[in-house]
């Protein structure tokens, strides 16, 4: 079975996809930022490393602590929504939106390069990005500006880092979720959690070197970049 390690597992999409791939046996490393927290992570029985995204000393010593461990799907799960307000005239929030930058644009490419070399160990060499359709240019309808501009960003460098590890055999697949029952999507959305995770499972298994630096959602629709 696979080795998988996943960010932001504690809770949502990332717990999730946990229960799910750790149903059907898979070896999980469930990444997260205060494991002595994650009560629901640690009743699966599955290991949990301390891991916070956005910051690169984090990052290390998660890599340090694996070593030669090899993984075969990376999944960059982690997020946060940033400001959902418009900034007041003549203002605008630069540590926030800096924050909302950190986490969802530059820590998907800071953990990918630290664990390039356990994906390469790897049999099945996946990388997968959770992204969201918000970072779709095609489909800006305005607001969450800093959410939607990190999302097209992160997108814009895992279509590239798709590129450049092409050589490597490395597929790198950028999935939205779909707009889901999470703390983040709130109670109202359409997409119940475990539909959304078994979807994405679904992407994650047709994911290879032909079809790499695709972006879709949890259901195989192409979204327009």
């Amino acid at each position: 079975m696979p080795t998988i390690l996943i960010t932001g597992a504690n809770r949502g999409i990332g717990l999730e996809l946990t229960k799910q791939y750790k149903a059907e046996g898979a070896d999980i490393i469930a990444c997260c930022r205060e494991p002595a927290k994650a009560d629901a992570l640690k009743a699966l029985g599955v290991r949990v490393m301390a891991l916070d995204v956005g910051d690169a000393k984090s990052v290390e010593a998660l890599r340090a602590a694996l070593k030669d461990t090899a993984i075969d799907i990376l999944i960059n799960n982690a997020g946060v929504s940033g400001p959902r307000e418009a900034p007041p005239p003549h203002s605008l929030d630069m540590p926030a939106w800096l924050d909302v930058f950190k986490v969802n644009s530059i820590a998907p490419m800071l953990v990918s390069v630290a664990l390039h070399g356990n994906l390469l160990r790897g049999r099945d060499k996946k990388l997968v990005t959770i992204t969201s359709i918000l970072g779709s240019t095609a489909e800006n309808g305005g607001g969450m500006q800093p959410y939607r501009a990190s999302k097209a960003a992160v997108n814009n460098l895992m279509f590239g880092l798709s590129k450049d590890w092409a050589k490597d055999g490395i597929a790198i697949g950028i999935f939205h979720p779909g707009w889901v029952q999470t703390d983040m999507g709130g109670a109202s959305a359409p997409v119940k959690v475990e539909d959304s995770a078994k979807g994405l499972r679904a992407r994650i298994a047709e994911l290879n070197t032909k079809n790499s630096g695709s972006y879709r959602d949890y259901a195989g629709k192409e979204i327009a970049w």
